[in-house]
């Protein structure tokens, strides 16, 4: 049986093999009429490139690793879905992997994934990453870094993020016209972008509005997760301050904060209104149902491909390219948790 090759095709075509790869990668200098056929006679013929030769010939893998912190975080697997969805069109094999907000484990995907020659590297960082030289040897490497959801403000690369600060804002506005004025804030770490941003957005809410910013009503959860807020919670209550709302950086937080109210008999939202972040995948079943801010990942993770293909074609034509930021709108989902009645 006759080998298969983008000869082969070029020749039964009557067209120039550098045509069928473009045509079967996707270029956009190729017709859309030349294209169609190419594709349509590889894909009777089951043609299949051989991507390790493509890559000796282009230098280019078609292969892009996302590393995300959770795997079943809903925000996460919108982001993942808008990127597969863009990149399928573009002929990109996705490889996900999951740092677990570990910065070790982070680094160490981030060399696996350099060795496998990918293309791109779309990362939200771990909540302790605190040294960026594995993401600069992204760049070293020539491969195109794009920055996600928890970006670092140091490191130079294209990057689509929630306006964060506004986010903390509405969401601790939102808490004050319905009454509350003694609002406690879960943080995250000090390190990431996204905890300074939603924090700064809850003390300029407090401030516009005449409140006095209690450093005492910050509770900094570095883990995020439902058990530390349920801990947390547990021992903010012990010190009998005064509070009325709870604006968190995290569903996680809230959640569990909202099962230490309960076991203090303190009831929401009539004694305290609580709102989260994220839309985690059931906080619309809980008993109450969560406010959250609902971030818009799928469009995020269409962004990230785009700002990667702009900048891969950049290269391409040896033009020096400019890196962007886009920032993206939220909306506040106003739930039983936070409801005047």
């Amino acid at each position: 049986m006759k080998k298969i090759t983008l000869k082969y095709i070029a020749k039964e075509l009557n067209i120039a093999p550098s045509t069928v790869s473009k045509a079967l990668n996707g270029y956009s200098d190729v017709s859309a009429n030349t294209k169609k056929k190419v594709v349509d006679l590889a894909k009777s013929l089951n043609f299949s490139p051989n991507t390790q030769a493509a890559f000796l010939r282009t230098r280019e893998s078609k292969i892009i690793g996302v590393v995300i912190p959770h795997i079943s975080h809903p925000f996460f697997v919108n982001v993942v879905k808008g990127i597969l969805d863009s990149a399928e069109k573009k002929g990109y094999l996705i490889i996900v992997l999951k740092s677990n907000e570990s910065y070790d484990l982070e680094k160490k995907l981030i060399e696996k994934l350099l060795k496998q020659n990918v293309d791109g590297v779309f990362i939200s960082l771990a909540q302790d990453t605190y040294d960026l030289k594995h993401l600069e040897a992204v760049k070293k490497a020539g491969v195109v870094l794009i920055q996600y959801d928890k970006i670092s403000k140091i490191l130079e690369s294209s990057k689509v993020v929630v306006d964060d600060r506004n986010s903390g804002y509405l969401a601790t506005e939102h808490l004050i016209k319905n009454g509350c004025r003694n609002i406690v804030h879960f943080r995250g770490p000090l390190l990431p972008q996204v905890s300074i941003d939603r924090f700064l957005g809850y003390k300029n809410a407090l401030e516009d509005y005449n409140l006095i910013f209690d450093p005492k009503k910050v509770i900094t959860s570095n883990k995020m997760t439902d058990k530390e807020g349920f801990r947390l919670m547990n021992d903010f209550i012990s010190k009998k301050i005064d509070f009325d709302g709870i604006f968190s950086m995290s569903d996680y937080t809230a959640i569990g904060a909202l099962e230490s109210l309960k076991k203090h008999n303190l009831l929401v939202p009539d004694d305290i209104k609580v709102v989260g972040f994220s839309n985690w995948l059931l906080t619309d079943k809980l008993t109450p149902s969560l406010s959250t801010v609902n971030q818009p990942g799928v469009l995020m993770g269409n962004k990230c491909f785009e700002l990667f293909l702009k900048e891969v074609n950049s290269k391409k034509k040896k033009i020096k390219f400019k890196y962007e930021k886009k920032i993206f709108k939220t909306n506040l989902i106003i739930r039983e948790s936070s409801s005047l009645k």
